[in-house]
């Protein structure tokens, strides 16, 4: 069956003219990409700011930690000067205790007594 109508459509992005199939919205793969980046746009750039400090937060961490050491103690104090962000963590742990452990995947901390924190890296048998 051969479609007859002369109706024209345009490019939801530039305006142009649509030649094509009857269900086409773009004139190419460039104005779809540019249409649906800006739809995204918003979201991406709030989970994009939110992985970053994620990705800087176990970086301070790892770079406290002594290599081969699976704990220190440091103050507080020195993670703020190496840009901690203390408002992302990527999970929560209460163990038996009720003592809160703050995660950025596999490095955390739990706040002890005086602003002192201790450094912890999750060992992988413990997943």
């Amino acid at each position: 069956m051969i479609n007859t109508t002369t109706e024209t459509k345009e490019c939801l992005t530039c305006r142009k003219v649509i030649r094509g199939r009857v269900d086409k919205k773009f004139c190419n793969d460039y104005c779809r990409n540019v249409f649906n980046n800006c739809l995204k746009s918003p979201t991406n750039n709030l989970v994009r700011n939110i992985n970053n400090f994620l990705g800087k937060n176990r970086r301070v961490l790892e770079s406290l930690l002594p290599t081969g050491e699976t704990m220190v103690k440091v103050k507080k104090e020195k993670l703020l000067q190496q840009g901690y962000y203390f408002k992302y963590s990527t999970h929560l742990y209460k163990n038996k205790t009720g003592t809160t452990y703050h995660y950025c995947y596999d490095y955390g901390f739990i706040q002890l007594e005086n602003d002192w924190v201790l450094i912890i890296k999750k060992s992988s048998e413990n997943d």
